[in-house]
């Protein structure tokens, strides 16, 4: 992906560990590097176009500025989020920060952090078989939209399916979002068990009766495989009430141990 780079910004403002550094401030050396497509600005030769490294220099003084942390980590952090929530063409961002006048007592040039942080893309499946089953998967979508670290792209439509697993009970409505998050896949999971305990889910019979179901499918192109989270999840495939309305929004989707689009999947299951 293209990129624009800013290096050596130089910003005076008040952040450390010591109560010193916060008071009387030090000099802190900013470097950046913005990953967008520059494509568009450089055919039509257009600033509006691409990222406008003076607003964005500005933005980064006003934002040390005004904020206050303790550690270098939590500058770098909060910078890169703010960034990425801020600049709309912006998919990644790689943010160091340096502190020339690091109170040491030892003679280096400076200390600091490097970090990189960008958007991501997920799938999450939603199901409800109790009480109001719409006002479920609708309130997910909400909660989920309103979270400033993610942004609703897709939802499928909803379909009614039968019970998997258990039969013994009301039949569900499933449905499948499309999320770009600044999550990590743990943190996309907390906050799925979040909103399913605000719907007061209770998990006591294995594919029982739930008032809400929120299952991470994709998370970008990762396979990961820990005791509380497997993605791609481990049987989507074999699922009809996943695979439908996935195909619905993300039809083209590779699975990445599978290496078939969703769109197949669906066809070979039915």
């Amino acid at each position: 992906m293209d990129s624009v780079i800013i290096e050596g910004l130089e910003v005076y403002c008040n952040h450390g560990v010591f109560p010193e550094e916060n008071k009387l401030g030090q000099k802190f050396v900013v470097d950046l590097i913005l990953y967008s497509d520059t494509r568009k600005a450089g055919i039509s030769d257009q600033l509006e176009k691409s990222i406008d490294y003076g607003k964005v220099c500005h933005f980064v003084t006003d934002f040390m500025k005004n904020n206050t942390y303790k550690l270098i980590e939590a500058v770098a952090e909060n910078l890169a989020k703010n960034l990425l929530l801020t600049i709309s063409s912006l998919r990644e961002v790689e943010v160091t920060i340096r502190k020339p006048w690091a109170p040491i007592g030892l003679p280096i040039s400076s200390a600091g952090v490097k970090i990189s942080r960008k958007w991501h893309t997920a799938y999450i499946a939603l199901g409800s078989n109790m009480g109001n089953r719409q006002g479920f998967l609708d309130m997910a979508a909400d909660e989920i939209d309103a979270d400033e670290n993610c942004v609703l792209l897709k939802i499928a439509d909803s379909i009614e399916t039968k019970p998997y697993g258990m039969e013994d009970q009301e039949d569900f409505l499933n449905s499948c979002l499309e999320v770009q998050t600044l999550y990590l896949p743990d943190e996309l999971l907390a906050l799925c068990n979040r909103i399913e305990k605000k719907a007061n889910r209770v998990r006591t019979v294995h594919w029982g009766p739930r008032t809400l179901d929120l299952d991470i499918i994709f998370y970008d192109d990762e396979v990961i495989s820990k005791e509380n989270l497997v993605i791609p999840h481990v049987e989507m495939h074999k699922r009809a009430f996943v695979l439908r309305p996935l195909a619905q929004i993300a039809p083209n989707k590779i699975h990445p141990l599978l290496h078939k689009r969703v769109s197949e999947l669906l066809e070979e299951l039915e």
